[in-house]
C-alpha cells in the first residue's frame, strides 16, 4: 500500500473515531468545521472523504456494522450468540443516540439503507438459526425481525440521562429475551 493511500486511510479512520465523538456529544446537526477541529484536518480533507453529512453518517452506521460483526466473529459458535450480540446493541446503543434517530429517519429503500440492512441481516442470521437450532429461541423468528428487535431497544433513548437510556435498554433487553424464548405451554390467547 502506498504512502497516500496508508495517509487517506488514516485520515477518514479519525475523521470517523472524531465525528463519532463529536456527534455523540452534540448532535449530529452540529457543524462539520466541529469534526474537523477534533479530528485535526482541513474541511477539504473531510469533504474529500465525506462529500456531505449523511455520506459521514453512513461511514458511521457501516462503521458500526463492521464493530458488529466482529463481535459476531467474537463470539464464535456459541448457542447464545444472538442473545450475546443483542445485549451488546442493548448496551451501546445510548452512545450512539444521534445515529439510530437519523436511521429512523431515512429512506428505506434508498440503496446505502437497503445495504446497511442486508449487512445487519447477514451478521444476525446464523446467529438467529444457531439460537432456534440450540432450543434457545422460538423457532418463529425471522431474520427481518432483528430490525424491529433493535428498533424496539432504540425507544431507551426516550430516557432524559445516558444513565437512564442505559438502564432501559438494559430493561427493554430483558423483555425482549423473555419474549424470544420458545414457548413451553399453551397459555391463554394474546388479546388483540
Amino acid at each position: 500500500m502506498s504512502k497516500l493511500r496508508r495517509d487517506a486511510e488514516e485520515n477518514r479512520s479519525v475523521i470517523l473515531e472524531a465525528a463519532d465523538l463529536v456527534f455523540a456529544n452534540h448532535g449530529i446537526t452540529v457543524p462539520l468545521d466541529l469534526v474537523c477541529r477534533q479530528a485535526g484536518v482541513g474541511r477539504a480533507t473531510l469533504y474529500r472523504h465525506f462529500p456531505d453529512r449523511h455520506h459521514l453518517i453512513v461511514a458511521l452506521l457501516e462503521r458500526g456494522l463492521e464493530e458488529t460483526a466482529a463481535k459476531a466473529v467474537e463470539l464464535g459458535d456459541r448457542d447464545d450468540a444472538f442473545f450475546v450480540l443483542l445485549r451488546f446493541h442493548a448496551e451501546r446503543i445510548h452512545s450512539r443516540s444521534s445515529l439510530v434517530d437519523y436511521w429512523r429517519v431515512l429512506d428505506r429503500h434508498a440503496p446505502e439503507v437497503r445495504r446497511v440492512r442486508e449487512r445487519f441481516h447477514q451478521i444476525f442470521s446464523p446467529l438467529i438459526f444457531r439460537a432456534v437450532e440450540a432450543g434457545t429461541c422460538r423457532s418463529d423468528i425471522q431474520v427481518e425481525d432483528v430490525t424491529l428487535l433493535v428498533s424496539m431497544l432504540g425507544s431507551a433513548l426516550r430516557g432524559r440521562s445516558a444513565d437512564e437510556q442505559a438502564r432501559l435498554s438494559l430493561r427493554i433487553f430483558e423483555l425482549m429475551v423473555e419474549g424470544l424464548r420458545p414457548r413451553t405451554a399453551v397459555g391463554p390467547a394474546v388479546p388483540a
